[in-house]
């Protein structure tokens, strides 16, 4: 199971630096960097719900199921 964060095509169609959104939610963005590199193993949903709000979004809109990152992971296990 994969899932994406789609944090940086959000950002891209809201015309929204990184830093201001980190600004605006009050995360560090060393953390949201982390979330939008897709390199976060959680996230709070308080975070989430803050991300929503100031990108005025649904989570589905920010995380997104990749099935395709299944398949692969089963073939490198099979290896």
């Amino acid at each position: 199971m994969t899932i994406r964060v789609t944090l940086d095509r959000v950002l891209l169609e809201r015309r929204m630096s990184l830093t201001e959104l980190s600004e605006r939610v009050g995360v560090t963005l060393a953390n949201l960097s982390i979330l939008k590199t897709g390199k976060a193993k959680a996230i709070r949903f308080s975070t989430l719900e803050a991300l929503c709000r100031e990108l005025k979004c649904q989570p589905g809109d920010l995380l997104v199921f990749d099935t395709e990152g299944e398949e692969d992971e089963r073939k490198v296990a099979a290896e």
